[in-house]
């Protein structure tokens, strides 16, 4: 992101969006979803979406006010884990909810991807990203440290097989082996996150993510939200969640080196079930980088996470944004900053439907 949307808060002055220490008062996140935008923020949230015939849906939804308004919104570590877990259940419903309305051909047709089909394509992609993404780096970079003689088999029976490897202690070697875990496990995000992000449809998701922060950071700026004017805006934020990745992928090098490398079955077991501590440790880095982010040691601190955005998110057009800001306008309005009356969905764009959906249904 440009110096002018990190600056956003730095100095201001108190007004609606901003108090006396400068800081924004608006909680807000979002997230893309299939031809729209999800935007939450302290007491709802909202997803816009535009449907096959051009026209902008959108859809709110309550949040919980324990969860984001109490006082485990204000507990360091408890906040970002609790929260990661309500945003992956709240981003899961969005995305199945956007795929209904981005594949119906009417008002009346909800769609089939709330029903058994949708939940067991989520379970399935969540076995295979713990897979891809924990077990595999786990024992690669185990395999790899038996190979460099960083670890050595259990006994000479079972000197063949790197997963009776013997235990290392905290030290030096057991470091390194887990370096190595976090490199695999960055290198294939890196390249998943490459791979599909050819795919004509995830460009568009990825293009719809780039609305969704050029949205934000025109309100941090404190600029009128218009498609030409939020277009001006940079693509990239701190608190974006491929930022928060690649966060918990270096927080998790310093935790698991304070384990050392444990049998192979507890290795694995650790990896898994201190995902809640690593996430809570890096939401609170994430939170505190954004916050500070006029000062020059923190920017250069997070660039690297401002980089790998560049892979999730593209330069949107201006139908992209016009759906981030409808969706943006009905969180606003759920927190009393902007009036309902004032919020009005555009006229149908069918220029600005999905070339997939455009081509299918005149296949229809």
């Amino acid at each position: 992101m440009s110096q002018n949307g990190y600056q956003a808060n730095s100095g201001a002055q108190p007004n609606e969006r901003v108090d006396n220490k400068g800081e924004m008062k608006f909680s807000y996140g979002g997230q893309a979803v299939i031809e729209g935008v999800m935007m939450r923020g302290a007491h709802a949230a909202a997803i816009a979406v535009r449907d096959p015939k051009g026209q902008i849906v959108v859809h709110e939804q309550s949040l919980s006010a324990t969860l984001y308004r109490g006082r485990i919104s204000k507990t360091p570590f408890v906040r970002g884990v609790v929260g990661l877990w309500d945003a992956l259940g709240l981003g899961t419903r969005a995305l199945m909810w956007s795929a209904d309305v981005a594949v119906r051909e009417d008002e009346n047709d909800q769609g089939n991807f709330n029903g058994p089909i949708g939940w067991a394509t989520i379970a399935l992609s969540l076995a295979i990203g713990i897979g891809l993404f924990f077990l595999l780096p786990t024992m690669a970079a185990a395999g790899i440290g038996h190979l460099l003689g960083l670890s050595t088999a259990a006994d000479a029976a079972e000197a063949g097989s790197f997963l009776s490897y013997q235990a290392l202690p905290i030290g030096l070697q057991a470091t390194i082996i887990n370096f190595i875990e976090a490199v695999i496990q960055l290198g294939l995000l890196i390249g998943y996150i490459w791979l599909i992000g050819r795919i004509p449809d995830v460009k568009r998701l990825f293009g719809y993510h780039g609305a969704e922060h050029k949205t934000i950071n025109a309100y941090e700026a404190g600029a009128e939200l218009t498609p030409e004017i939020v277009a001006r805006y940079p693509i990239e934020h701190p608190r974006c969640g491929t930022a928060f990745l690649l966060t918990v992928v270096f927080v998790s090098v310093f935790i698991f080196s304070l384990l050392g490398r444990p049998p192979f079955l507890l290795l694995v077991l650790s990896r898994v079930v201190l995902i809640p501590v690593i996430a809570g440790v890096a939401y609170e880095i994430l939170r505190f980088t954004a916050r500070n982010m006029h000062n020059p040691v923190v920017r250069i601190i997070v660039k690297p996470n401002l980089a790998l955005q560049h892979l999730t998110t593209r330069q949107p057009d201006l139908h992209m944004i016009e759906v981030a800001i409808m969706a943006f306008q009905h969180v606003l309005a759920s927190e009393g900053l902007m009036a309902r009356e004032e919020i009005v969905i555009p006229e149908p764009r069918p220029e600005a439907v999905s070339p997939t959906l455009a081509a299918e249904k005149a296949k229809a």
